[in-house]
């Protein structure tokens, strides 16, 4: 049986605030800076997404994004408008005059943020300057076969200038400008280089040669302290991006980190620990009934099963309403995102269904893109085959019913025997026979450049998990984003989200974990690991994560075998439970959605721009160098302590009145 203690935490935004004062924010200007403002590349840019609208009601006017210029991007969701603020209208005037291209708009999210896009391209001719430029500040080269680097030292020169001519006409209001990644980060080294007036915060989503080190199949976590970190990054041939990473780190004023996991790593690879660590929250909207997630889900279950019965049509031997759907998705990182151990745990998890004769089917599906050339062929054929079943049973049913009503009008019991035509009969049966199928269902949806070295397919072929009709798991790799145009699986990523049983992120390496903080807002029950920032979060965070749907597997700590049959076990686990069971886990999971909300870890970024505010002009601001407050038991205990301070002064009072 699911337990667990009773979590509300809807009470947050009532808990007494740090003992910091309130910004004064119509005498600040705000900027963020990053590679993925407008642009999506990956979870960095669902941070500031989803963070715009809490941090735009916050400051106004006076918050502003900078990101890259891209055509695309630029007309699908930005609205182009003339700056308000007199010192951003001056420099962008001013930067278009000398050559360079900049765009100001409105970003067309929740709370329509400004936004100062910078065209790369058409300043390409400044990079060899820029390159001395950087090499003075630093002493740090950028090899011109990089382009990526070379790119990324292009935005930041084009940010530090533009910042440059904000702080000189500002008016006396002091510039606060937060870095997201290296790939902003030469705007920060180029900006203190200059000595601009500005209050800098870095922040590092994940360390470079961290991601790296990663892929490599190293025992990272537990040598930290043992890799020769200079070595490491020459021989990946990233040194010159880990220098320009480890000095945006070395020149800001206050430098974050997403979670504890990630504030650990980066002060063994970056030499500097965090003053802050900033989790990763959502935008988080509750549905007036609590009910409406379930219907939401019901409603999506029914076209991912549309799905499964053309894909696994002449196999389809299994019952639809005990099958599960597990899924996995991100970037395309065996080992880094768990995928190993998911398959290997799978393949445990067959045995332990079929060992027990378990009626319950489980489809697990890998959303994780890859290179392809075309849709497979057979599974075009499935989709196309379910959608003629389906109209001729639509027809038959047409037909059978009026025959059947115009019968009972006459007050006559048809006979079944005579009710179809022959011609019905014959319909129905070339149906069937066009449902039989030689070949197994396939395993991928997607025709695979690389089919024989692929990651997936490769251990698919080792265990064995070939969609057998014997097989209990069965499996599928889409290798691309899901889209609601597709003509395989019509959905977008959150409908088919809200449509699963159970999302599975056994990931190695994952500063944050976007993936299962989504499934958790949508009331979907999630696995994570120790290892990721998200684990570490609930951790913390709650007493008995299990109870609430988050099932965290223990990757740090013991042998990977160990952790395999830890996965296989909470998979199991989850495969016996009854529907009841699973739709209370559900709700409990949702429940823990006000946690991930960005009205609440906003907190964490407003303590950073005091921080920072406080160390770059400490003669205007000041702050106690207290942390605030990590986990959930910090706050509570804060807020008791507040609220006995109140009473206390209370008591005092009315003592003094005569009435105590």
């Amino acid at each position: 049986m699911l337990r667990g203690r009773s979590l509300s935490v809807t009470s947050l935004s009532g808990l007494p605030r740090w003992e910091v004062e309130e910004l004064p924010v119509e005498d600040l200007l705000l900027f963020e800076v990053a590679w993925e403002v407008t642009n999506k590349v990956g979870g960095i840019y669902t941070v500031i997404q989803t963070k715009a609208k809490t941090t735009a009601d916050e400051w106004g006017d006076n918050y502003f994004l900078i990101g890259p210029y891209f055509e695309h991007n630029m007309k699908t969701q930005v609205e182009r408008c003339e700056p308000i603020n007199d010192a951003i209208r001056r420099a962008v005037d001013t930067m278009n005059k000398h050559g360079c291209q900049v765009y100001f708009g409105r970003w067309l999210i929740e709370g329509s943020p400004y936004v100062v896009l910078f065209d790369i391209g058409s300043s390409a001719w400044n990079l060899d300057r820029w390159k001395g430029d950087l090499w003075e500040a630093c002493s740090v080269g950028i090899p011109y076969h990089d382009r990526e680097a070379n790119d990324m030292l292009i935005f930041g020169s084009l940010t530090a200038w533009f910042l440059k001519e904000v702080t000189d006409h500002a008016d006396g209001k002091h510039v606060i400008s937060q870095f997201h990644e290296w790939q902003a980060g030469t705007g920060l080294i180029l900006s203190r280089a200059r000595k601009l007036p500005i209050a800098t915060i870095f922040t590092t989503h994940a360390t470079l040669l961290g991601r790296y080190l990663c892929a490599a199949n190293i025992d990272f976590y537990n040598h930290l302290d043992k890799f020769d970190i200079d070595k490491e990054a020459g021989e990946r041939q990233i040194y010159h991006r880990y220098c320009m990473e480890r000095a945006s780190v070395h020149c800001a004023h206050v430098f974050t980190t997403v979670s504890e996991i990630t504030a650990i790593e980066a002060e063994h690879m970056l030499k500097r620990k965090p003053d802050v660590v900033t989790p990763n929250g959502l935008s988080v909207k509750k549905f007036s009934a609590v009910h409406e997630f379930q219907n939401l889900h019901a409603t999506y279950k029914a076209r991912i099963q549309d799905f499964v019965r053309g894909h696994f049509y002449g196999h389809l031997d299994f019952d639809l309403e005990k099958t599960l759907f597990l899924f996995i998705a991100g970037r395309y990182e065996f080992s880094n995102k768990g995928a190993d151990i998911f398959l290997e745990a799978l393949s445990r998890l067959n045995f332990l269904l079929r060992m027990h004769k378990s009626d319950v089917t489980v489809v697990v599906f890998f959303i994780m893109p890859a290179k392809t050339n075309n849709f497979n062929v057979e599974t075009l054929k499935g989709q196309a085959v379910r959608k003629q079943l389906w109209d001729i049973a639509h027809s038959v049913k047409e037909k059978f019913g009026k025959k059947l009503y115009d019968a009972l009008l006459r007050g006559e019991i048809p006979d079944m025997n005579n009710i179809l035509d022959r011609d019905d009969v014959t319909v129905m049966k070339r149906a069937i026979f066009s449902t039989q199928r030689q070949s197994l269902p396939p395993v991928t949806t997607h025709n695979m450049i690389d089919d024989s070295t692929d990651p997936i397919l490769s251990t698919i072929r080792r265990i064995g998990l070939f969609n057998n009709r014997t097989d209990r798991v069965k499996v599928i790799l889409h290798p691309e984003f899901l889209s609601s145009t597709s003509p395989l699986l019509p959905m977008d990523y959150e409908e088919f989200v809200r449509g699963c049983h159970l999302g599975v992120f056994p990931s190695y390496y994952e500063p944050w974990g976007y993936t299962p903080a989504e499934c958790t807002v949508m009331g979907i029950p999630s696995v994570t690991t120790n290892l990721s920032g998200f684990g570490c979060f609930m951790q913390e965070h709650v007493a008995d994560p299990t109870a609430y749907g988050i099932y965290i597997v223990d990757r740090r700590f013991q042998s990977p075998d160990d952790s395999c049959n830890q996965l296989t076990q909470f998979l199991y686990g989850f495969c016996k439970q009854s529907r009841r069971q699973r739709i209370i886990q559900r709700n409990r999971t949702e429940r823990l959605s006000d946690l991930l909300d960005w009205r609440y870890l906003g907190r964490y970024y407003q303590h950073a721009r005091y921080l920072t505010l406080s160390r770059a002009f400490p003669d205007k601001f000041h702050m106690e160098p207290t942390s605030p407050p990590t986990g959930l038991r910090s706050l509570v205990l804060r807020a008791v302590m507040w609220k006995m301070k109140r009473m206390s002064a209370t008591m005092r009072k009315r003592r003094l009145k005569g009435i105590g």
